[in-house]
């Protein structure tokens, strides 16, 4: 009796996961590096929509009595024209004041970083270590960050009529895509699920933000304005738009006003400065405030922080103001659209559960061989009876019990 030779295990057909990881990841670097490279174009762009997307639910109310599409798309434009105006008026009136606040008081800092060098060497640090600190408070260094600040502003204000012309387009587009759940609920009812919580993730951060931030401002300004430090106005407006910038702004917004601290009343002032900011971030933007951007946007820490680095390399600085909204847009076009991401989602943060994901179906077990190697004869012995069958069999047993 000849034995025919055992098949070949199937192959599998597709890719592998490897090779799929291997090539999303050299799609994605190539996607991100036309990013960049187009950051000067995009981030306009992205500020503006991210602008009516805050505006655009101000659209409802009206339409609801009775004004026409084209009214309600007008106060969205000078909603968002408003907003614009009132950013970019804290960033100009907040980039003078400093550069001017540095050149007023160019002599007391450097009589300051005289100090410094001097109380360095007397606690006897390595003499690398107070030149390092005293070129960091450099006048001239800190001349130059006040005149590249002002460039900036400038830029931003170039760029400020770029925004408001994208933000015109966007608007009117805006009423017409808000019928879409009409039209294609039926049919798109996935896809414009996804788009309705990525707009509801950021005005939800957003609004949240801006209020932390103006609560945060307003501590801080009327703090440092008891204690004396120069131009609190200036540092308020300053914490309230890095409050925008997710974990590292609070870092950003107190460094300023610690050196003008610092130039004005030494040491004490300006570590009164610090314990007051240090204060005010553990109680709002540490204990509080989280608490709320977790709720809104489902993120997590960790993506959190990294996403404002990832951002800000990719597009630039704006990319810090826009990181929470730019993750939010990966994940609803990335992960959203593919119910076997669901823990991929879990893991950024979002509250899916693993019921969410769709079970696999069903593999039908392998044929069961029996001692002679014949597995057809098997399938046969398991395979299901009729009970007409059955029945029968049964009726023609006593019969056969009869005869013999």
């Amino acid at each position: 009796m000849t034995t025919e030779p055992a098949s070949a295990p199937p192959v599998p057909s597709g890719l592998t996961p490897a090779t799929r990881t291997l090539l999303t990841l050299g799609a994605a670097v190539v996607v991100l590096t036309g990013i960049h490279l187009a950051a000067d174009v995009l981030g306009p762009v992205l500020l503006a929509a991210v602008i009516v997307i805050i505006c655009h639910p101000l659209r409802h109310p009206l339409e609801a009595r009775g004004w026409p599409r084209w009214a309600a798309t007008t106060v969205i434009i000078v909603v968002a024209y408003l907003i614009l105006a009132g950013l970019l008026a804290m960033l100009v009136f907040a980039g003078f004041q400093f550069a001017g606040l540095v050149r007023d008081y160019i002599g007391e800092l450097q009589q300051s970083v005289n100090e410094v060098t001097g109380q360095l060497a007397t606690l006897g640090l390595d003499a690398q270590i107070a030149d390092a600190t005293a070129s960091a408070l450099e006048p001239s260094r800190l001349l130059a960050v006040a005149g590249s600040i002002s460039g900036i502003v400038l830029s931003i204000a170039t760029a400020f009529f770029f925004v408001l012309a994208y933000a015109i387009f966007m608007a009117a587009d805006a009423a017409r895509y808000s019928t879409a759940s009409r039209l294609f609920g039926t049919t798109h009812a996935g896809q414009i699920a996804r788009a309705t919580r990525f707009s509801t993730g950021v005005r939800r951060y957003f609004v949240v933000n801006a209020s932390f931030g103006a609560a945060v401002a307003l501590v801080d300004g009327v703090a440092l304005a008891l204690i004396g430090v120069p131009a609190p106005v200036v540092w308020a407006i300053l914490a309230f738009v890095t409050n925008f910038v997710p974990n590292i702004g609070f870092v950003l917004g107190l460094i300023p006003p610690a050196i003008m601290a610092f130039v004005v009343g030494g040491w004490p002032l300006a570590l009164v400065v610090v314990a007051i900011y240090c204060v005010v971030n553990a109680v709002l933007q540490v204990l509080v405030q989280p608490k709320f951007v977790s709720d809104a946007v489902s993120l997590s820490l960790t993506l959190s922080f990294m996403s404002v680095v990832f951002w800000t390399f990719i597009i630039g600085p704006l990319g810090a103001i826009l990181a929470i909204p730019l993750t939010l847009l990966v994940r609803a076009l990335v992960l959203e659209g593919d119910p076997g991401t669901v823990w991929l989602r879990w893991l950024s943060g979002d509250a899916v559960s693993p019921t969410s994901d769709p079970t696999p179906e069903a593999v039908p077990p392998l044929p069961q061989t029996n001692s002679e190697g014949n597995a057809e004869q098997a399938v046969e012995q398991d395979a299901p009876r009729d009970p007409a069958e059955d029945a029968g069999a049964e009726a023609d047993a006593p019969r056969a019990n009869d005869a013999l």
